[in-house]
């Protein structure tokens, strides 16, 4: 028997009733769902998500953030994560809701690929005894105050610039698409491993984004903040940083496995969910 870890976001007022849906369905499949505490609190009789190294996979309901946060509870360990989108947007999520009983059995029957994508690790000098993985980004930015700080950034001790911005974005190629994006920092196919570096809202026509190779080894230090800034992690998770201190980013050994179940590729979900090019394809295919 499969067993099969589950975290959720109890915000989406389908969850319920979608939990009982896998409970019921899960045994006919050999598998065992184990759920993590906050979705025990709907079903207190379900068996607990204790140890995520005993797991065969990792279901995750929610949106790409749940996605995310799954991730993170595995550790780096080689584990599949079929997520199941109940929200919007979904980019990183193998299937919706409405498909969650076919895509179970498609995952017990072996019928569906693994897509590997690259992490980042970051330490901070203020706790070098941490580290952060991150599946999208490790975000250096200021707080809520309108004002522009100076950032500089090296590649193994050698600068690549000063940046007078809002921050600075450190992205993996799933992370392209996430905030970087929004930055106007560049779209990079998840097969092509590499690193982005993009600055928040530069105060300078000269600053552009960077894309950099895997194995570079990324130093952020601040020049001047009258406030203290934050370190984000895949926008969820980080500490706080101020002059002085220096941020250190590189790839993670530990990739995460993503389960895919079509044969659509990243390009098809560009255009379905973000409408890349001004097309989307809900009126023009089925597939889904």
């Amino acid at each position: 028997m499969k067993r099969i870890g589950v975290v959720g976001n109890s915000a989406y007022a389908g969850l319920p009733a979608l939990l009982q849906v896998l409970s019921a369905r899960a045994p006919e499949l050999d598998l065992q769902l184990a759920l993590e505490r906050e979705l025990q609190r709907i079903m207190p009789d379900a068996c607990p998500l204790d140890d995520p190294s005993e797991l065969d996979a990792l279901l995750t309901l929610g949106g790409d953030g749940t996605l995310l946060r799954g991730a993170r509870l595995l550790d780096g360990r080689p584990v599949p994560v079929l997520g199941i989108n109940l929200g919007r947007l979904g980019f990183l999520t193998s299937c919706g809701g409405e498909e969650v009983e076919r895509a179970l059995e498609r995952f017990a029957a072996g019928d569906f690929r693994l897509e590997t994508r690259m992490t980042l690790q970051a330490r901070s000098s203020r706790e070098p005894a941490r580290t952060w993985r991150a599946l999208n980004d490790v975000v250096l930015h200021k707080g809520g105050f309108a004002r522009v700080v100076h950032l500089r950034a090296y590649v193994a001790g050698d600068l690549v610039g000063a940046y007078p911005a809002d921050g600075l974005i450190i992205a993996t190629p799933t992370g392209s698409t996430a905030y970087n994006l929004s930055a106007g920092g560049p779209v990079v196919v998840p097969a092509l491993d590499s690193i982005l570096l993009t600055p928040i809202s530069a105060h300078s026509l000269a600053v552009r984004p960077v894309v950099l190779p895997p194995n570079a080894e990324i130093e952020l230090r601040v020049e001047d903040a009258q406030d203290e800034l934050l370190v984000t992690v895949d926008g969820q998770v980080g500490t706080t940083f101020a002059p002085g201190d220096t941020l250190l980013v590189r790839r993670d050994d530990q990739p995460v496995q993503v389960v895919r179940f079509t044969d659509s590729g990243f390009f098809w979900r560009m255009r379905h969910k973000l409408g890349w090019a001004g097309l989307h394809d809900r009126d023009l295919d089925p597939r889904c």
